[in-house]
C-alpha cells in the first residue's frame, strides 16, 4: 500500500511548484482516472457545471503517484478557502489513512509569516487538527501535519519572491530584460491606466515573472513555464530556499 499525502496550496502556480520538487522522487503526473488510485476518486468531481458556475473551473486536484506515494495537490483558488479545502474534502480523505497532509501559503499581504501561520494554525485547531508550533515543522502524525508560509516562514512574500530567485540563476539575460520591461511600464503609466498597480512590490514581481515566463512559453500562463522550463530544476534545487520548502515536502510526506 502507497504512502498518501494531501497538500492545499493556493493556487495553480503553486501546485505547479510543488509538483517540481516531488518529481525528483519519482512521482508522476496522473492523466487518466483509470489510473488513479481509488482512495483519490472522491476528490474528483462528477458533474458539471459545479457548484452551478458555468464559468468555474473544475477543482480537479492534481495527482501525483509512485510505486511507493500517491499524493495529491489541491489548489484552494485563493488564500481564504485553504483549511475550508481541507475540511470539505476529509470525508474522501480521513486524516487517520493519510501520511502527511499539509498547507502552503503565501505571506504577501503585508501580514508577517509568524502572523500568518498562526491564522491557519487557530483555523485548523477549530476543525480538528493541530499544527505544531513554528511555521515548517512537521507534527510526528499519523497524519503527520505541517504547514508552510513562503516563502522562507519568516520574510513577507509569495512564490514570485522564489520565481525570481530562481531567474536569477537560469535565465539572468531574460531576467534583466523582464525587469527593465516592467520599470518602463511603472514610468508610463498615465491618468487613464486600468491595470494593476505596477509600483506594488508585490504585482511587480507577478508582472516581472509573467515577462519571463511568456518570453520562454509565449501565450501560455506561468504554471505552464514553471512545469516546463527551468526554475525548479537542477542546481536551482539547491537554493536554499528551494531546498528548505523541499525538505518540508520530504518530512511531511515521508519521501526518504
Amino acid at each position: 500500500m502507497p504512502k498518501y499525502g494531501y497538500l492545499v496550496v493556493e493556487g495553480p502556480h503553486d501546485v505547479e511548484f510543488v509538483y517540481r520538487l516531488l518529481r525528483p522522487f519519482g512521482l508522476q503526473r496522473v492523466k487518466q482516472l483509470d489510473d488513479l488510485d481509488e482512495k483519490f476518486h472522491g476528490l474528483v468531481p462528477r458533474s458539471f457545471p459545479h457548484d452551478g458556475d458555468l464559468q468555474k473551473r473544475m477543482p480537479v486536484p492534481l495527482f501525483l503517484q509512485s510505486n511507493s506515494h500517491a499524493i495529491a495537490l489541491h489548489s484552494a483558488v485563493g488564500d481564504s478557502r485553504l483549511v475550508e479545502t481541507v475540511q470539505e474534502n476529509a470525508v474522501f480523505l480521513p486524516p487517520d489513512e493519510l501520511t502527511g497532509m499539509g498547507i502552503l501559503l503565501d505571506s504577501d499581504r503585508g501580514v508577517p509569516a509568524a502572523d500568518r501561520y498562526q491564522g491557519i494554525q487557530a483555523a485548523m485547531a477549530g476543525i480538528g487538527h493541530a499544527l505544531p508550533g513554528q511555521p515548517g515543522d512537521v507534527g510526528a502524525g499519523p497524519p503527520r501535519l505541517g504547514a508552510y508560509v513562503l516563502p522562507d516562514n519568516r520574510e513577507v512574500g509569495n512564490l514570485e519572491d522564489l520565481l525570481l530567485e530562481c531567474a536569477a540563476q537560469a535565465y539572468p539575460v531574460l531576467l534583466a530584460s523582464a525587469r527593465t520591461h516592467v520599470d518602463n511600464a511603472v514610468a508610463a503609466v498615465t491618468a487613464g491606466y486600468d491595470g494593476e498597480d505596477l509600483s506594488r512590490i508585490p504585482m511587480r514581481n507577478k508582472a516581472i515573472v509573467g515577462a519571463v515566463a511568456s518570453a520562454l512559453r509565449p501565450g501560455k500562463a506561468v504554471q505552464v513555464s514553471i512545469q516546463d522550463n527551468k526554475w525548479f530544476k537542477g542546481a536551482n534545487l539547491q537554493l536554499p530556499r528551494i531546498k528548505a520548502v523541499q525538505d518540508f515536502l520530504i518530512r511531511l510526506f515521508e519521501l526518504v
